[in-house]
């Protein structure tokens, strides 16, 4: 699973720009299956990509089009995908999206993620042994309104707090 530092992150979209180029050979952030946000009023950045929580909200697809491969990662069928957007408005922190009518989500690369490869400051990194995942039972409360966009600036803002609050306790 792909875990992201936020305390690391420069924002550059380095690894927005490979992982569209490395599905679609064009660099452009709508073909990317992560999205780097910059919070300006806290000076956060930050990419946000789907990350294997434990519920599993978006495999919910009435079309049976998502599944979950070897590497526990999220698949999309193209073939069977109706971009129906049931998985999209499911996904708590918006790393779905629907985009030339498929629903896109970061599936690993097939184990060898080109973002990570691409973020020279380490602030994403590759997990191959899937420990504990992720809950985010909690935060799907609060963004079961939002549209992806507002999802993901939720998620990444909910990350900076949460950063901020370590710091200032270690600083203190």
């Amino acid at each position: 699973m792909i875990r992201v530092d936020i305390s690391k992150c420069t924002g550059c979209k380095k690894c927005e720009a490979v992982c569209a180029f490395f599905r679609t050979g064009k660099i452009n952030n709508r073909l990317s299956r992560m999205k780097v946000l910059n919070i300006y009023e806290t000076g956060i950045d930050g990419p946000v990509v789907c990350i294997q929580c434990k519920e599993r909200f978006c495999d919910c697809c009435p079309e049976k089009a998502i599944s979950i491969g070897a590497l526990n990662q999220m698949i999309v069928s193209p073939t069977m995908c109706t971009a129906c957007g049931v998985c999209v408005k499911a996904c708590p922190i918006g790393a779905m999206e629907i985009f030339n009518d498929i629903a896109y989500v970061c599936d690993l690369c097939g184990g060898r993620p080109r973002c990570i490869e691409a973020c020279t400051e380490g602030a994403i990194q590759y997990e191959t042994e899937t420990g504990v995942q992720p809950s985010l039972a909690d935060f799907r409360k609060k963004t079961k309104k939002m549209n992806p966009s507002e999802k993901r600036y939720s998620y990444l803002k909910y990350l900076g707090s949460t950063l901020r609050k370590r710091w200032r306790r270690e600083h203190a």
